[in-house]
């Protein structure tokens, strides 16, 4: 084969190795574009209900329902979140809100992490058995045990109190949080634990020294778990709670949604006070949230 031959071949290898490429990297251009488009209208698809209720909220009553629809509202009413504490007491209900969210985050938590690490880490009796009633108290649901638990807080006279929604998470924070806080820390290698205890470090040292450092992701997570449940439990918090100075965000809100149905734009203002503290706190922890999910794997 003469030098000229190899060449030409030589020549038009490399020019499919260079269309191949490009053809390579069009493709990839056009599905970033494609996947660009399609983040971008499922994101304005989530966005547009937030948007209608924040517009709407700034708008006059008859203007919400006017055909066709305005995105803007032509006069911007702030004063519609003006509210009359008499109809929407907005910071004595956030108030109430707190005292129940905050205890059920900080000794939930604590108690999902302690809970999570017995699962991951020790060696006991039954453990097994605890663990599969723990997850499978997941698949029940709230209705079955909603009239048994009433009941036994009735015997006890803390109905129309807070402790009904505050004690359970003092028991483990939800056997959903221990399953989330054992599966991370099962992906922790043990020779941490190893390592600590040869130093002469007992459980509860490891657990604070070694641990908690590594799981700080997941911590979040279950906190924010724990914050979004408590903040939005309308139904135990109605069942529980019957004094009006006692209302939380989520019963004051329904309270004045029944109680005056007319008033559009003050419904959709109080609504849009009720959310704002649990994105505040959402976009606060967002990363770990994240990060937390995705690391918590599925191992056995």
């Amino acid at each position: 084969m003469s030098e000229s031959t190899v060449q030409k071949t030589a020549a038009r290898r490399n020019k499919r190795l260079g269309n191949s490429i490009k053809s390579k990297k069009r493709s990839q251009q056009i599905a970033d574009v494609t996947s660009f488009v399609v983040i971008v209208i499922l994101a304005a698809l989530v966005m547009l209900p937030i948007w209608w209720m924040i517009r709407s909220s700034l708008m006059k009553s008859l203007e919400i329902f006017r055909w066709p629809p305005s995105f803007f509202p032509k006069q911007w009413l702030f004063s519609n979140y003006n509210i009359k504490p008499t109809t929407f007491d907005f910071w004595r209900y956030l108030g109430n809100t707190l005292t129940i969210v905050v205890p059920c985050v900080v000794f939930g938590t604590i108690t999902a992490v302690m809970c999570g690490y017995a699962f991951a880490r020790l060696r006991f009796r039954g453990k097994a058995f605890l663990f599969s009633l723990c997850v499978g108290s997941m698949l029940l649901p709230t209705m079955v045990t909603l009239i048994p638990l009433y009941i036994a807080w009735s015997s006890l006279g803390l109905t129309d109190t807070y402790w009904p929604l505050i004690l359970p998470y003092l028991c483990g924070g939800g056997a959903f949080n221990i399953f989330l806080v054992r599966q991370f820390i099962k992906t922790l290698p043990r020779e941490l634990d190893e390592s600590a205890s040869i130093d002469g470090a007992g459980y509860l040292r490891t657990l604070v020294s070694i641990i908690l450092p590594s799981i700080k992701p997941a911590i979040i997570v279950v906190s924010l778990l724990i914050f979004i449940t408590t903040w939005n439990d309308l139904l135990q918090q109605t069942i529980y709670i019957s004094s009006r100075e006692k209302y939380t965000m989520a019963v004051g809100l329904t309270t004045f949604m029944g109680s005056f149905k007319n008033d559009y734009a003050g419904m959709f203002a109080a609504t849009c006070l009720s959310f704002i503290p649990g994105v505040v706190v959402y976009l606060f922890g967002q990363r770990y949230f994240v990060e937390g999910i995705v690391m918590t794997g599925m191992k056995n």
